[in-house]
């Protein structure tokens, strides 16, 4: 299963379109990788493959680099609540922001 994880990854294709030949059920093989995900196994598979490759001197740690892309949100992607900011309202309905005026002052 794990050469089916790996090969999904590093083709980038759907977990559906995994060669049914070669590994089987693609149903097994995203259930095992959700289950690696969640109970932390990839995370202990990668600290010992990094453990090992450190070890071995095969890491360069001066040539490691923090990518600084901005990922921006819309203004109502958060959970948050800002009670002293108007964030829109009504106005992100499906209505034109003149009749949301109009049915707001017949209030």
């Amino acid at each position: 299963m794990v050469e089916a994880i790996i090969y999904r990854y590093r083709t980038g294709i759907p977990w559906r379109d995994l060669p049914v030949e070669a590994f089987g059920s693609w149903k097994t093989a995203w259930k095992r990788h959700r289950r690696y995900a969640q109970d932390g196994t990839w995370d202990k598979v990668l600290a010992a493959l990094l453990a090992d490759a450190d070890a071995a001197g095969k890491i360069d740690w001066t040539a490691v680099s923090v990518d600084a892309t901005i990922n921006r949100a819309h203004q109502h992607a958060t959970n948050t609540v800002r009670p002293d900011q108007d964030t829109g309202g009504p106005v992100e309905s499906h209505k034109s922001s003149t009749r949301v005026r109009r049915e707001s002052a017949r209030r």
